[in-house]
């Protein structure tokens, strides 16, 4: 990681805040049930236990799509990312996980590393990852099979990969919003929210 004992450049953000997409969306799926628990294995990161998920497809598909994140981040190019959670049974919106990233750009005309030591970053992180972990206390259960997809929002003139393609917003009707915990990097700001479909009452 390009950083210094006392500061983080702007690639060493990039990479931090790539690794952070890795390990959320990895903590959404397995919070969530997207996947079974057992395609799931224990790891230990920012001084905590987490999930990731073994299946060689879905691993290969957020490997590429972490290191693209990383080139846009790098650039500043990047404006959130939102996981998508659809029921199969009707196609519908259920979830809507949404990160919305702040770049300085004054970082790609210095090189000098910001005074924020990677340490203090990662307990931010964390932070972050638990209150994800805590939303299912509150989060109403997903009661039918369900799929996800991740949307990124990027500048207008950026150069998108061949495979990936342009979609909606994906909005949910009648939805309940909870804004998450931020962090930042002192380059990369990260605020998260949730929105999900409200149950009908009794």
């Amino acid at each position: 990681m390009t950083s210094t004992l006392s500061g983080i450049t702007l690639k060493g953000s990039a990479e931090l805040v790539a690794e952070f997409f890795t390990f959320g969306i990895n903590s959404i799926l397995y919070q969530r049930g997207i996947y079974p628990p057992e395609t799931f294995t224990r790891v230990s990161h920012y001084d905590m236990s987490l999930q990731l998920n073994t299946d060689p497809t879905l691993k290969n598909y957020l490997t590429n799509v972490a290191s693209q994140l990383k080139e846009w981040l790098y650039k500043c190019t990047v404006q959130k990312l939102v996981l998508v959670i659809t029921g199969l049974d009707k196609q519908e919106v259920l979830e809507r996980w949404q990160f919305d990233i702040e770049c300085d750009k004054t970082a790609k005309e210095s090189s000098a590393p910001r005074n924020k030591s990677i340490k203090t970053i990662q307990d931010e992180i964390r932070s972050v990852i638990r209150q994800i972990t805590a939303t299912v206390t509150f989060l109403p259960l997903l009661e039918t099979p369900c799929s996800f997809d991740l949307l990124i929002y990027t500048d207008k003139d950026v150069l998108v990969p061949d495979k990936w393609e342009e979609c909606g917003p994906q909005i949910i009707n009648n939805s309940e919003e909870v804004r998450l915990r931020s962090f930042t990097t002192s380059i990369h700001k990260v605020n998260s929210m949730v929105a999900y479909k409200k149950t009908d009452s009794i």
